[in-house]
């Protein structure tokens, strides 16, 4: 049931010409160089050390990897990071 009301809101979105994220309630990340990252429409943070945070998104859990991370912001579905990014991996939903 749920993928055909995904579905629905894609057909919706592409229709209409309306961002993905925001109807789809999808992650979007936007990185800046190495140093500063945003990502919107998260879950929650689950893992937070100096080298690694993974964050719980509507598509699964998104890893990155770095390290002297430091949040710049988080409220509500927003979260800002600084620190030298290596890489982002989305892990999928199992």
């Amino acid at each position: 049931m749920e993928n055909k009301i995904n579905r629905v809101k894609e057909d919706l979105s592409e229709k209409l010409d309306l961002p993905r994220d925001i109807i789809l309630d999808l992650p979007k990340i936007t990185i800046t160089g190495d140093r500063d990252i945003n990502i919107e429409n998260h879950k929650g943070i689950i893992i937070f050390d100096e080298d690694k945070v993974k964050i719980s998104s509507k598509i699964g859990s998104i890893t990155i990897y770095g390290n002297d991370f430091e949040v710049l912001f988080l409220g509500g579905k927003t979260l800002s990071l600084r620190g030298v990014f290596k890489s982002v991996v989305y892990e999928g939903n199992e």
